[in-house]
Parts: structure tokens; sequence; C-alpha cells
């Protein structure tokens, strides 16, 4: 005799791990930024009333978005001709994407700086050919961190994407074909609504990933083009700023949460039966 047991109990203790080990220490963090005496927000209010500190938050939501607008873009067009290759070939190409993964991320983003810099490969390079007489300063500017976020996010764009685009069967594609679809049409009535999920997933990937990145903004942006995840670091490890710091996390944390919920409706527009 086969006994059934509710679908809650299934999920009780995953919900449990989060609420012990995410949901109160998040409560928590967000608990001591309304306990200031100066009032109920004062924190929230000191922080949009710094001028700096809005442009802090509005220079990290912009390199995020367009980090992950850019790395949708190359991962997508990428993970398509993988998807689309033979077997020996595909796998080959899928280890050349994970490959970059195996490297850490400040190592990874110190090799930006050995190519940006004043006397790096791409200004050597630049000067050699003579489309330069002097070198450039491209480290410390957001062009800087965002193709080094670009770089060290499309492997897991690629990743995401492949994995719905080989569940595509190849049957649907022959009989848009032979029903008359152009390959164009084939892409936009076939393709892209059903990969539109594995779109959304890698989206939320790399702009939570970037959104909170510290070693790559702190390597080649700096003090100049400071980021919400470097600032956290300086009000908490260099001005023992905790209410502060705590402040940031939780401002961190709504914007994510609302650009996760954008980035879902904008899908359920673009294809409400995708998603």
């Amino acid at each position: 005799m086969t006994i059934r047991r509710p679908g809650w109990i299934l999920v009780l203790p995953a919900t449990l791990a989060v609420a012990l080990f995410l949901g109160i220490p998040v409560l928590d963090t967000f608990s001591t930024t309304v306990t200031d005496s100066t009032g109920l927000f004062s924190n929230y209010e000191k922080f949009f009333d710094s001028r700096f500190r809005r442009a802090v938050l509005w220079r990290t939501t912009e390199i995020a978005l367009i980090t992950t607008i850019a790395s949708l873009l190359i991962g997508f067009v990428t993970a398509y001709v993988v998807s689309r290759a033979p077997g020996r070939i595909k796998s080959i190409l899928i280890i050349a994407a994970v490959f970059p993964l195996l490297t850490g991320v400040v190592v990874r983003s110190f090799a930006w700086l050995v190519i940006l810099g004043k006397n790096g490969i791409l200004n050597d390079f630049l000067l050699a050919v003579g489309i330069v007489a002097e070198p450039l300063s491209m480290l410390y500017t957001e062009g800087a961190v965002i193709v080094a976020m670009v770089y060290l996010f499309v492997p897991l764009m690629i990743l995401t994407i492949v994995g719905v685009l080989e569940g595509i069967p190849e049957d649907l594609l022959q009989a848009s074909a032979s029903l008359g679809a152009t390959p164009v049409a084939t892409f936009w009535q076939v393709v892209f609504p059903l990969a539109m999920p594995g779109l959304i997933v890698g989206a939320v990937l790399v702009f939570t990933g970037s959104f909170t990145s510290y070693a790559t903004p702190q390597l080649l942006g700096g003090e100049q083009q400071m980021m919400m995840g470097t600032f956290l670091h300086q009000r908490a490890m260099v001005t023992f700023d905790w209410t502060g710091a705590s402040t940031i996390a939780v401002i961190m944390t709504v914007v994510t949460i609302l650009i996760v919920l954008a980035m879902g409706r904008l899908a359920r527009r673009l294809n409400p039966a995708a998603v």
C-alpha cells in the first residue's frame, strides 16, 4: 500500500533551510536599519538625500543592465551556434565556454588590468598600428568595468541558454520550414519563444551577479567608478558604519527583486505562453 504525503511535506525542509539561513539574516539586517532613534526610515532618507550615493546606485544599476543586455546578445548567438553544431564540435565548444569559469574572478578581472592598462596589450597594439599617438586611459572607467563584467558572465549565459535550445525538438524546426516559414520567421516564431525561459534565467543570474559584484569594480573601476558592492565594503570594513552598510545591503536587495520582477513581466508580455 502506497502512502501519499501532502506536497508541502516534501518542500518543508528546503523552506525551513531558506528561512533559517536566508530569510532570518535578511530580516535582521533590515531591522538594524529601522531602529535608529532619529526616525524609522531615517537611514534610507539619508542615503537618498546624498547626491553621491544616488549616483553610486544609478551607476551600479546602469552597468548591471548594460552587462545583462550585452551578455544576452552575445550569449544567445553563441549558444545557438553551439546547440546546432555537430556532436564532437559541440563538446569542444561547450568546453571552451566553460573553461573561463575554472579561473577565479579576481584572476580574470586582473587580466583586464594587463590588457587595458596604459602599458597594456591593447594600447601597445593601437600604438603599433598607428591608430593612436599616445596611450589611451581605459582603466577606471565604466567601459572597462562593463567589458570585464560581460567577459565574466557570458559563459554563464551560454550554459544557461544552450540547455534550453538543445531541448527544442528538431521536428518543430522542420515543420516550420515545411509550412513555408523562412529561417528568420522560424527563429522569431519558434526558437525565440521556446528559448524565453532560458533567457530569463540567464538574465536574472547575470544581473544579480553584476549588480552585487565587488572584485571587478574594485580592480577596474576603483574609487572613480564606485559601485554598490565596493561602497558597501567601504562602509563596513573601512569606516565601520555597520548601519550604513546594512542600509546599502537592503537597498541592493530591494532593487534586485524589483528588476527581476520587471524582467519577468517583460518576458510575459513578449511571449505569454512561454513563461
